[in-house]
């Protein structure tokens, strides 16, 4: 089956170089980046969290970039036929998939020699602002960010693989955010990701309402894993995890965080991390942790093993609100007008926090090896923000050999990560995982779950 998708608008225009090096007659790297994230599009809706598994399905099926007179129009060869209905391809789903292409380009071509203005020069900046530059300049060419807009995005934190009454509770969140007209950001996957979206949509319609957007971030692992849920009116691929949190949290005004397993504790120690970071104790970064009464339990836990590992004081720096989805709106629209105002007098932008200062080793990309894992210094001699970012390290590799195609081979080849460090932070570590397996957090397939790590406690 071949099919030939033409471009929607002007984003589809490419030099003759961008498109040759995405043509599937230059198979290698970016082709192949492409490629996968492309299928994950085309799969959007259906229920997976398993990377190699999805592309393992369709072994078959290629995508060509050829140029015409409109620009560019896309050759799908044995597409999936769920992206199609009566012979056309759904109207969300090709958008999505220029948008693809688009953010493909960006993480190919985008570097400081092409967001520098002329004459700078790149050592003239530290790596970090270089980053957070790139940041914006893949936000702002997917046309998110909008400077006249008061503070009104709502980031959405939480698991793919939770339980029907958490994806009620979060839907109706996503109702009073909704009859707020806030707009919604999420990872944009299924579970929790999804929820919100809905909920909001069904809120902004009862007040007669279409201006909200449903903004999807994800990075190229793991929109492999987990296809982008049916909701996402603006997707946006960032070119690894580090830079997705860090978009994440420079583009939303508040944070809502729902229950999930180690990719939403990985979401959770790095804002917390860079809260704990001193200087940016006057910062405005709303954090709400809620969940239904059933999610009573979850949040218990992980407030207990942020005191354990990370210390009272930092519990201050985030509100859990039980079963209250009215509140927990009440409660987000109050924090923005304290965003707004802060914002204001600092003459930040209302739509990307540039003056929040995240540490490097948050900027810079882990890659969960082996080596690099059982490597981690998890310690109690580090400062609480770095110990954090740490942790954020270990929980990000155990993401990827759960859900994502590179961490999935490192286990069948090399067998779990182990894990090593404190003795008493191992302890909590490994009680908060055992509690995951236990409530089947990790994945979606209902088959008992193997672990993808080692706890290794004391020299065990």
């Amino acid at each position: 089956m071949i099919s030939v998708i033409q471009p929607p608008d002007a984003m589809a225009l490419l030099s003759q170089l961008e498109a040759e090096s995405l043509s599937n007659n230059a198979y290698g790297e970016l082709y192949d980046l492409y490629r996968n994230c492309s299928l994950a599009v085309l799969n959007s809706g259906v229920q997976t969290d398993n990377a190699k598994e999805l592309l393992d399905k369709f072994t078959d099926f290629d995508i060509n970039v050829v140029r015409n007179e409109r620009g560019v129009k896309l050759e799908l060869i044995n597409p999936p036929k769920s992206a199609f209905v009566d012979g056309e391809i759904i109207t969300s789903i090709q958008t999505n998939l220029y948008a693809v292409l688009r953010d493909i380009i960006k993480i190919s071509t985008v570097s400081p020699r092409h967001i520098l203005p002329t004459g700078m020069d790149e050592s003239s900046l530290p790596h970090g602002k270089l980053i957070t530059n790139i940041i914006f300049n893949i936000l702002r060419s997917a046309n998110i960010l909008h400077a006249g807009k008061n503070p009104n995005t709502i980031v959405c934190w939480g698991g793919h693989s939770i339980t029907d009454q958490e994806y009620d509770y979060a839907y109706n969140v996503g109702i009073q955010l909704g009859l707020r007209k806030f707009d919604i950001c999420t990872g944009c996957g299924p579970g929790i990701m999804e929820a919100p979206m809905v909920g909001a949509n069904f809120g902004q319609t009862k007040q007669n309402s279409s201006t909200c957007s449903f903004v999807g971030l994800t990075e190229p692992s793991i929109i492999a894993a987990e296809p982008p849920n049916a909701m996402v009116s603006d997707l946006v691929i960032l070119p690894d995890i580090e830079k997705r949190l860090e978009a994440f949290v420079r583009f939303g005004n508040a944070i809502i965080v729902f229950p999930g397993g180690p990719g939403t504790v990985e979401e959770l120690l790095y804002i917390l991390s860079i809260k704990m970071l001193p200087e940016n104790r006057h910062e405005q970064v709303p954090l709400v942790l809620t969940g239904s009464e059933e999610s009573r339990e979850y949040f218990n836990t992980i407030n207990t093993f942020i005191k354990n590992t990370l210390g009272e004081k930092v519990t201050r720096s985030y509100r859990i609100i039980i079963n209250d989805p009215e509140e927990v709106a009440i409660h987000v629209k109050n924090c923005l007008e304290m965003v707004k105002e802060h914002r204001t007098l600092r003459g930040d932008s209302y739509c990307f926090n540039w003056s929040l200062n995240i540490p490097e080793i948050l900027q810079t990309p882990f890659i969960p090896t082996h080596e690099n894992m059982h490597n981690l210094n998890i310690s109690k001699d580090l400062e609480p923000y770095q110990l954090a970012a740490v942790m954020r390290q270990a929980f990000s590799g155990i993401v990827s050999g759960n859900v994502k195609e590179f961490g999935i081979r490192q286990i069948e080849e090399h067998g779990p990560y182990v894990i090593r460090g404190d003795s008493d932070i191992m302890k909590s570590m490994d009680r908060l995982l055992a509690d995951f397996v236990n409530q089947g957090r990790f994945k979606l397939q209902s088959h008992e779950y193997k672990p993808c790590y080692k706890i290794e406690i004391g020299g065990e």
